[in-house]
């Protein structure tokens, strides 16, 4: 993602622009993440849809019997291929656990592999992060999030801020001791000055809740006004359930004047 002598004028900027961030980093210690390119795209976010709203050990349990379904001989786990999956009758593949909705979505996804929207790594390579996300996105059930995600972990960009993770969000809430969580306007405008490594103070947020829950996250030392998430407001009482309090009250009123 970068060199050691980039993430070291990293840390040097930081110490300039961003007192809070720089502190982080020397509590969460060394940069650790490596890109991984083991599995090809359409592999890999065939994985990210089959994943959608379900725990880490359910979706494994149902991507691993969707990969065994092409699995030969002493092939553990198979490198899921467009062509194939496109073929793979829709009951096979929902008697692996997967729903309709998603077996659209990992069809589509082999489609678009296959007509060249969704390239190989090679190309992606060659491409800048706004062209993959938008490639990538026109395939059924895959958001920004995910290509994000992609271009972080496999592509090994060292210029994306995932500004929608949650993860990202409640770190920066922690670390800079905010009272709320930070609009995405917000958090996407204050990370400019992170640029052009903000996938890497990404990683240091997510470590943020890490430290936090070990009860090692460092206090922020300045104060940081960034626009918060509005809370929602409580919602009042309708007229008639207010009506139907108040007669209640009354009604008891008149039966402890009725027994004196």
């Amino acid at each position: 993602m970068c060199t050691p002598a980039e993430l070291t004028a990293f840390r040097r900027k930081l110490a300039r622009v961003d007192p809070v961030l720089a502190n982080l980093v020397r509590a969460a210690g060394r940069f650790t993440h490596v890109p991984n390119e083991e599995h090809t795209p359409f592999h890999t976010l065939a994985r990210a849809i089959a994943h959608q709203q379900l725990n880490g050990t359910a979706a494994e349990s149902i991507f691993g019997r969707f990969c065994g379904l092409y699995s030969s001989g002493d092939q553990a786990v198979a490198l899921l291929e467009a062509e194939l999956v496109l073929d793979t009758p829709d009951e096979k593949l929902r008697a692996c656990g997967l729903s309709f909705a998603k077996i659209a979505g990992i069809k589509d996804l082999a489609a678009k592999t296959i007509a060249g929207v969704v390239p190989s790594y090679d190309i992606l390579h060659t491409l800048e992060n706004e062209e993959i996300i938008e490639r990538i996105t026109q395939v059924r059930g895959i958001g920004r999030w995910t290509v994000e995600m992609m271009l972080m972990f496999r592509l090994g960009r060292p210029d994306v801020l995932p500004v929608d993770d949650f993860g990202v969000r409640n770190g920066f809430r922690l670390a800079y001791g905010l009272r709320g969580m930070p609009t995405v306007r917000a958090l996407n405008e204050y990370g400019s000055r992170w640029a052009p490594f903000r996938s890497v103070a990404a990683w240091y947020l997510w470590r943020a809740v890490d430290l936090h829950r070990a009860g090692k996250l460092p206090a922020p030392g300045v104060k940081t006004r960034v626009k918060l998430v509005k809370k929602r407001p409580k919602k009042k009482k309708s007229s008639a359930k207010r009506v139907a309090k108040k007669t209640k009250r009354v009604r008891k009123a008149r039966a402890r004047r009725a027994h004196k």
